[in-house]
């Protein structure tokens, strides 16, 4: 099943999934270490050519085959080659491929990536290698001019690759540097699919708290849909008995009986929401984007995407660009139901949201990436390519999707007329004023992910590799249930003080979990990592920002998605036999209680 997604995976992106070759080796036949960048150890984002700093090129010129793709653009990765000559199971000796004369500007160069504890990347055969530029001691600059490859094979494919820096030399701004290396190639046992086993740390991810926070969070969703049908079940039978004692009134005693609840705002609660236009695009991007996590997990888990340079990134555009018609289809006939007219503009806002949200940010970042020369900075092909990908790819299906939920599910089907003129809001207590619900709202499914936000902030701001997928779909699949039960409970609670803003407030109940997280990443920014710096700390917060933004539009759309599946079909029926036909009120209850 693995080699099949890859196979299928390989045919979209055109060689995305592979190297320059195809991992197979015979004797004596090329094979390419690719230098990356170098950066800050402590600043993973804040990398630079690693010929930035000035390394000497290998003799060699020439290579039989490069190649570049849209995701490696993105993530900043500038391969290029060393120019040493490496054949398969060719051993080397100690071997001079180049020297560096220091002057003042170079000596300078290397002393402040020393200081600064510069790393760098290289790749052979796909598979990432790091090293240190030099250390410090008494007071003085060292720098390593020696690597020593240590090769393993099994067959004709390279398992295993490391990497021993040596010959650790004195910074002197009139040193002559001689930088050499040597390769040595050994038999490995390791199989093919398994070399990228060992930079993996299940130590780390499989940790027993890892564990602990699962079960923790599916307790609580046990918890909360057995508090969710209590309350609910037992409320609704409270009401029930009021309005079946209503209905055994006279006119003059129900006239001054003491009528509240949701039972006033029949309507009301089906009036479309305040700024229909940018609702629906939310919604429609929110659909779109829990299409895209759940799929691109799904791909992660059985395709081990995480194996391969860019792969992930590339299949995350792939499957955007692909789901842009349930964007389309889904905001679109929300807003045709809410009696939207000027559906181009609502398609256009729905199909560029969140692409103008991320280039934006991006473009930001890309200035001070400009400004600092780092790798990160996006190229300008890169630019229009993905432009043209939203152009031409992301607009089409947008429009496809919004003209087909326009006609086939465009048309409001509600049981009873809406108010010419919207009921007045009675007042109420302040902790159920809908702001209050909003903040109080996203407490709970910030409590399920808290710990999993850890361990992903870990891997993708320090030197870890996720790759615990299956926990990322468990715990996604925890948070939509624990946001589902909890804006059923926020809106029930809502309408039954007579509010029936509960469109707005149920997206933003849900959203506000985003607003925990970015807190949260202040507090992993300053406590858990030594970042510092203009460019990482603007790259931190900046993208931060964005992945918030995105989880609060996810979120925000399930909690509406779930008010709307689980209450609003009873509240449907409630309406239709309590207010349109008051003498089916004796039918409902069980049937009620069921949509609950």
């Amino acid at each position: 099943m693995k080699v099949f997604v890859k196979i299928v995976l390989l045919c979209i992106f055109g060689g995305v999934l592979a190297d320059e070759h195809n991992h197979i080796y015979d004797d004596n036949e090329e094979v390419v270490l690719w230098m990356n960048t170098v950066g800050p150890y402590h600043n993973r984002q804040e990398t630079y050519a690693y010929f930035s700093l000035p390394f000497c090129v290998g003799s060699k010129e020439t290579i039989s085959h490069y190649h570049e793709t849209l995701s490696e653009a993105l993530q900043g990765v500038e391969l290029e080659f060393s120019g040493l000559d490496i054949e398969f199971k060719a051993e080397i000796t100690t071997t001079n491929y180049c020297g560096v004369q220091l002057d003042e500007e170079k000596y300078k160069a290397f002393v402040y990536a020393v200081k600064n504890h510069y790393w760098y990347q290289m790749y052979i055969d796909d598979l990432p290698i790091w090293g240190i530029v030099g250390e410090v001691g008494d007071n003085n600059y060292y720098i390593w001019t020696h690597k020593k490859f240590d090769i393993g094979y099994n067959g004709k494919q390279i398992v295993d690759v490391n990497i021993t820096s040596e010959n650790k030399v004195l910074l002197k701004p009139t040193t002559k540097l001689d930088f050499t290396y040597e390769v040595n190639w050994k038999p490995s046992e390791v199989k093919f699919e398994n070399r990228f086993d060992k930079y993996l740390d299940p130590n780390f991810f499989q940790h027993r708290i890892h564990w602990f926070s699962i079960f923790n969070s599916f307790m609580m969703v046990i918890f909360l849909v057995g508090l969710v049908s209590m309350i609910l079940m037992r409320t609704l039978r409270k009401d029930y008995a009021r309005y079946s004692k209503d209905d055994d009134m006279d006119d003059m005693e129900r006239d001054l009986g003491d009528e509240y609840g949701w039972k006033q705002v029949h309507g009301d609660v089906f009036r479309p929401a305040s700024h229909a236009m940018l609702f629906s695009a939310l919604i429609g991007s929110g659909y779109q984007l829990t299409t895209v996590v759940l799929s691109v997990i799904i791909f992660a888990i059985v395709g081990e995407l995480y194996t391969e340079r860019g792969s992930l990134l590339s299949t995350a555009i792939f499957v955007y660009a692909a789901t842009s018609p349930v964007n389309g289809y889904f905001g679109g006939s929300l807003y045709a139901r809410m009696g939207g007219k000027v559906w181009i503009k609502q398609m256009l806002l729905s199909a560029f949201m969140l692409p103008v949200l991320v280039c934006g940010t991006a473009f930001f970042i890309n200035f001070i990436a400009i400004y600092y020369h780092a790798s990160r900075a996006i190229p300008f092909g890169t630019m229009v390519a993905v432009t043209c990908i939203c152009l031409f790819v992301i607009l089409p299906l947008t429009l496809v999707g919004t003209v087909l939920g326009r006609n086939l599910a465009g048309q409001p089907d509600y049981p009873c007329r809406i108010n010419a003129v919207p009921r007045p809001i009675p007042e109420k207590k302040w902790f159920m004023e809908p702001l209050i619900i909003i903040l109080l709202g996203g407490v709970l499914p910030f409590a399920s992910i808290f710990i999993e936000m850890y361990f992903i902030f870990t891997s993708f701001w320090a030197y870890k590799i996720y790759y615990v997928y299956g926990f990322m779909l468990l715990v996604c699949l925890i948070l939509m249930v624990v946001t589902v039960c909890v804006t059923i409970v926020c809106t029930y609670f809502l309408l039954n003080a007579e509010d029936y803003r509960w469109q707005w407030t149920s997206f933003l109940a849900a959203a506000s979990t985003s607003a925990y997280v970015y807190m949260y990443s202040f507090y992993y920014f300053f406590f858990k990592t030594k970042m510092y710096g203009l460019f990482q700390t603007a790259f931190y917060f900046g993208y931060m920002a964005l992945f918030s933004a995105a989880l609060g539009i996810m979120c925000g759309t399930v909690g509406y998605i779930g008010t709307s599946l689980f209450v609003l079909p009873g509240a449907r029926q409630l309406y239709i036999g309590i207010v349109c036909d008051t003498t089916k009120l004796n039918n409902l209850p069980i049937r009620i209680l069921f949509f609950f």
